[in-house]
């Protein structure tokens, strides 16, 4: 388990949470899952969710591990440390700074950039320089994470934009400019599918939007949140009551077709 060990609590500025050393190779740090959605101030299993959901990226032993699936010895540990709920816990998910680092990509969290480089620099790697009495490691890394970090903050942004205009020419030029930001090359990419609202799908159909939601929840076409699938895709719109934001579902062309279907089936 490459010496796999509890370090005891750690602290960066107001958060605590549980030190893990090992498990992604000598005195290398992690993170639990638990302490991170802590952190974010979300669900475990909303985490667990986004990790699920985009699992191919995260690649075991490097990003992540799973105490409850990866071995008896791994099992043990986890137990032993009360990290297992209940026997209906599926995962105890563990992140190496890599892994966590992907994570936040995937939450686009503004909160979690806030505090990376306090979890960065005091957590995963303030250790190995002190111990290696390699003050540089940690300048360096700290200017290779604010780079990196400003970098993905922009391209955020020109996406967001992207998003807004309802411009195709522009959306497309605005996400290629994000795309530049991450990668280094202007790579134009696919345009994003046509979306509808419910209220679009009712004039389609001379339904309400509630009635669509309706037969839309019936046919059980939308994805878990926050994913996609070939009906449609979870977004956050404002609500009209006030400013927080709330899901919305938004049907492809796929999903603009069942619902259609499923009315004109319908006796008249």
């Amino acid at each position: 388990m490459n010496d796999l060990k509890v370090i005891g609590r750690e602290r960066i500025g107001q958060y605590e949470f549980t030190g893990i050393e090992g498990g992604f190779g000598e005195s290398k740090k992690a993170m639990l899952v638990k302490d991170i959605a802590k952190i974010h101030e979300r669900e475990v299993s909303a985490i667990n969710r986004a990790i699920e959901m985009n699992r191919k990226r995260f690649k075991n032993g490097v990003d992540i591990m799973d105490f409850l699936n990866a071995s008896d010895t791994f099992r043990k540990f986890a137990e032993t440390n009360g990290w297992v709920g209940s026997n209906r816990t599926k995962h105890v998910y563990a992140l190496s700074e890599r892994g966590y680092s992907k994570l936040l990509k995937i939450l686009e969290d503004d909160k979690a950039w806030e505090i990376y480089d306090q979890l960065v620099d005091n957590y995963f790697n303030m250790r190995q320089s002190i111990k290696e009495n390699q003050p540089s490691l940690l300048a360096g890394k700290r200017l290779e994470i604010m780079e990196k970090n400003a970098a993905t903050r922009k391209a955020n942004l020109l996406y967001k934009i992207a998003q807004a205009t309802n411009s195709e020419t522009s959306s497309q030029t605005l996400l290629a400019q994000a795309a530049k930001e991450l990668t280094g090359e202007m790579t134009i990419p696919v345009m994003k599918r046509k979306e509808y609202s419910a209220s679009e799908v009712g004039k389609l159909v001379g339904k309400s939007a509630n009635m669509v939601g309706r037969i839309c929840n019936k046919l059980g076409l939308k994805a878990d949140q926050p994913g996609q699938n070939k009906f449609g895709r979870w977004s956050n719109s404002k609500s009209q009551h006030s400013d927080k934001e709330v899901p919305q579902w938004l049907y492809f062309d796929e999903g603009v077709k069942a619902i259609k279907d499923y009315v004109a089936k319908q006796p008249a």
